[in-house]
């Protein structure tokens, strides 16, 4: 009897340090009915655990409270969004209409509409410089905004081979890496002189549309469609250091530093979750089931989850899942 009580302990042990060690855990699954067609990219307002959810096929902005799993509000009458960013200090809202080229800003506790920038033709990624307050938006047939710290004015443009995808910016350093597939290249842009100083070729491994940065190793990470493929760029020379087997329909990647992992989105219906910082090896190490379609999500590190977008589909709603990264 005791022999048999001691091997029942051993293996609730073992599950349970096997439910511990899973990179992502589903905990929550948040309904979205009635917003329809496709995602575009996500925002997060850390302090009050909001997630603002571009709802492009729906125009609209989906707002969801993470803290209570549930939506709390929708912001209709958009023109296909894309770009989302939060603007804390302002607790306001700004999101990049592709439709009608323009960024918009919204007060964070009414939702009303505050300012309207246009001139931004297919306005589409949007990222804000923590240190300077300048918000980027890449639009056009191939430009990155310059937008003041308030989202407010147009203040220059950087000119671009072809339409930016994906774009990261270098947080000690003056460096911005943007993805642009048409032109089969990564640019590297100084914000401070507001050019492209370098461009590294894409030919191997093309449509390279979600990127995500190690800066501390010196690392820039680029998911490819064409074929499907995770490629490791050195930042320090622009060489390719590595690349890994990706699913199929990829747009949002990104770096876990806490947990050295990476996070793929894929439409094709999976998760991909890759080991990171082991030398010049990048393992897959889960290859998680999701909804055909759901490529887009977003990963806080400040709240330790990762956000899918999972699209109205096949008689079943539209959903934000939320996993559990293991490091909150």
């Amino acid at each position: 009897m005791r022999t048999f009580v001691a091997l029942l302990l051993c293996m609730a042990a073992l599950a349970s340090r096997g439910a511990e060690s899973a990179p992502l855990r589903l905990t929550q699954t948040i309904p979205l009915p009635g917003v329809k067609g496709r995602f575009d990219h996500f925002a997060v307002d850390v302090k009050g655990q909001r997630l603002f959810v571009a709802a492009l096929g729906n125009n609209s902005l989906e707002v969801v409270d993470l803290a209570a799993g549930k939506r709390i509000k929708s912001i209709a009458g958009l023109h296909q969004p894309t770009g989302v960013v939060f603007l804390l200090d302002l607790n306001q809202i700004g999101v990049a209409n592709g439709g009608d080229g323009t960024f918009k800003l919204f007060d964070g506790s009414s939702y009303e509409l505050v300012n309207n920038v246009g001139g931004l033709d297919d306005a589409d990624n949007a990222r804000r410089d923590p240190k300077s307050k300048l918000i980027y938006v890449g639009y056009g047939d191939g430009a990155l905004a310059v937008l003041d710290s308030a989202g407010r004015q147009k203040l220059g443009n950087v000119k671009l081979a072809a339409h930016p995808e994906s774009f990261q910016l270098e947080a000690d350093g003056p460096r911005i890496f943007v993805n642009v597939p048409d032109a089969k290249q990564v640019a590297v842009v100084d914000r401070e002189k507001r050019a492209v100083i370098a461009t590294w070729p894409m030919t191997e491994f093309k449509a390279n549309f979600p990127m995500a940065l190690d800066a501390a190793q010196h690392r820039l990470f680029v998911g490819c469609r064409r074929p499907a493929r995770l490629v490791v760029l050195d930042t320090a020379t622009g060489k390719p250091a590595a690349n890994a087997e990706l699913s199929g329909d990829t747009d949002d990647l990104f770096y876990d530093a806490t947990n050295g992992r990476l996070y793929v989105s894929c439409g094709d219906g999976f998760v991909d979750v890759f080991k990171a910082g082991v030398g010049e090896s990048y393992p897959r190490i889960v290859r998680l089931p999701t909804r055909g379609g759901a490529r887009t999500s977003f990963f806080s590190s400040d709240l330790g989850k990762f956000c899918l977008g999972v699209p109205q589909r096949s008689g079943r709603d539209a959903e934000i899942q939320v996993y559990a990264t293991g490091d909150k």
